[in-house]
C-alpha cells in the first residue's frame, strides 16, 4: 500500500471515529435532557431548565470535540455529565406507594390452591363516561381444569402500526381479562416519551370484560378506539402454563414493583415474555414488537384462525358494535363473541 493511500485510510478512520464519538455525545445528551425533563428533581419549570442546560452542555462538548486542542476537554465534560445523569437514573426506584390514578389504584393478586386460583381485586367499574365511574372490584375463583381458551384483544386508535394488546382467559362461561399498562399517578397523563424515562410503574389491570373491553368500545371517544377479539390457537396445557405465568407476575409486582418502558417493558413485550412459559413460544420479530402488527405476526405463525385471509379475519373480529349493543348485559362476554371466527356459540 502506498504512503498516500495509507495516509488516506488513516485520516478516514480518524474522521469516522470522531463522527461516531460526536454522535454518541449527542445521543447521550438527548437522553440526559429527556431524563431531566421527565424524571428530574423539582417542578416542571426546574426540570425544563435542567433539561435545556444538559442539552447545551452536550452541544458544547460536541463542538469542543471538533476544535483542535479541545477534544479532551469535550470528552471530559461529556463524560462527567453522562456519569452524573447515570447516577441519578440508577437512583430512581419503582414504588407501589404513590397517589395513583383511580383506574390503577388497586393491585390485583391471586392465591393458588391446587387447581383453584382465586383472583382478588378484579376491576369492574360502572362507567358513565370514560372519566366518570364508580370504582367496583370483586374476587372470584377459577378452576384451571375449566380453562379452555385464550383470546387476544387488539385495540387501535391511531392507524395500523400502534395498538394496545391484552389477553382474556376463558373458563367456560367466565372470562378474565388482563391488560398490561403504565401505572399513572393521579395527576399524570400518559406520555410515550415519558415511558422511556422511568416515569411510570408497570401494572397488570385484571378486570371483567364488561370493564376492560366496554370501556374501549362504549366510552372512549377522543380518539375513538377500534377493538378486535381474536381466538388464539393453542393446546389447553399451553393456556394453563400461560395463565399461571401471568398469575406469578401479578403477585410478584405486588411485592416488587417494576418500571414500565415504552419500548422494552410494555403490553406486547410482556405478552411475549409470558408466552415463553411454553416450549413452542414465538420468536421475536419486528411484527411482534411493533404492536399494531402483532396480530398479523400471530396469524403468520399459525396462532390465529387461518381459515380466512388475515384481512377478512380482522374485519370479522371487530366487536365495537356488538359491545355497544351488549352494554351492561350479564352475558356481555357471550354476546360479543357470537359469530366470531373460531368461537363456538354458547
Amino acid at each position: 500500500m502506498s504512503v498516500t493511500r495509507k495516509s488516506f485510510v488513516r485520516k478516514t478512520g480518524r474522521a469516522a471515529c470522531v463522527g461516531i464519538t460526536a454522535a454518541a455525545i449527542l445521543c447521550a445528551g438527548a437522553w440526559g435532557a429527556g431524563l431531566l425533563h421527565f424524571a428530574g428533581p423539582g417542578g416542571p419549570a426546574t426540570r425544563q431548565a435542567m433539561a435545556i442546560t444538559a442539552g447545551v452542555v452536550a452541544l458544547a462538548s460536541c463542538w469542543m470535540f471538533f476544535v483542535p486542542g479541545r477534544r479532551r476537554h469535550g470528552l471530559l465534560v461529556a463524560g462527567a455529565l453522562f456519569v452524573a445523569l447515570l447516577g441519578w437514573w440508577s437512583g430512581i426506584r419503582p414504588s407501589n406507594d404513590r397517589e395513583w390514578a383511580p383506574e390503577v389504584a388497586r393491585l390485583a393478586h391471586a392465591t393458588v390452591d391446587g387447581d383453584v386460583v382465586t383472583v382478588h381485586n378484579i376491576r369492574n367499574f360502572d362507567y358513565r363516561s370514560e372519566t366518570v365511574f364508580d370504582a367496583r372490584y370483586y374476587d372470584r375463583s377459577f378452576d384451571l381444569r375449566k380453562l379452555e381458551s385464550v383470546d387476544l384483544v387488539s385495540v387501535y386508535w391511531m392507524g395500523p402500526a400502534i395498538a394496545h394488546l391484552f389477553v382474556t382467559f376463558g373458563f367456560g362461561d367466565a372470562y378474565l381479562a388482563v391488560s398490561i399498562e403504565a401505572r399513572r399517578e393521579r395527576t399524570e397523563g400518559y406520555s410515550t416519551l415519558g415511558g422511556f424515562f422511568r416515569q411510570y410503574e408497570l401494572v397488570y389491570v385484571v378486570g371483567d370484560e364488561r370493564d376492560l373491553i366496554r370501556l374501549r368500545t362504549n366510552y372512549r371517544k377522543d380518539p375513538p378506539e377500534d377493538v378486535y377479539l381474536l381466538r388464539l390457537q393453542a393446546p389447553v396445557e399451553n393456556a394453563r402454563r400461560f395463565f399461571l405465568d401471568y398469575v406469578a407476575a401479578i403477585n410478584a409486582l405486588r411485592d416488587a414493583p417494576e418500571f414500565y418502558n415504552t419500548l422494552l417493558t410494555n403490553c406486547t413485550t410482556r405478552i411475549l415474555l409470558h408466552a415463553r412459559a411454553n416450549p413452542d413460544a414465538p420468536v421475536y420479530s419486528w411484527k411482534a414488537l411493533a404492536s399494531g402488527y402483532a396480530p398479523e405476526y400471530a396469524y403468520d405463525e399459525g396462532r390465529l384462525d387461518t381459515s380466512l385471509p388475515f384481512s377478512d379475519l380482522m374485519r370479522a373480529s371487530h366487536v365495537n358494535e356488538a359491545a355497544r349493543a351488549a352494554d351492561t348485559a350479564p352475558d356481555f362476554s357471550r354476546r360479543i363473541r357470537h359469530g366470531l371466527p373460531g368461537m363456538a356459540a354458547r
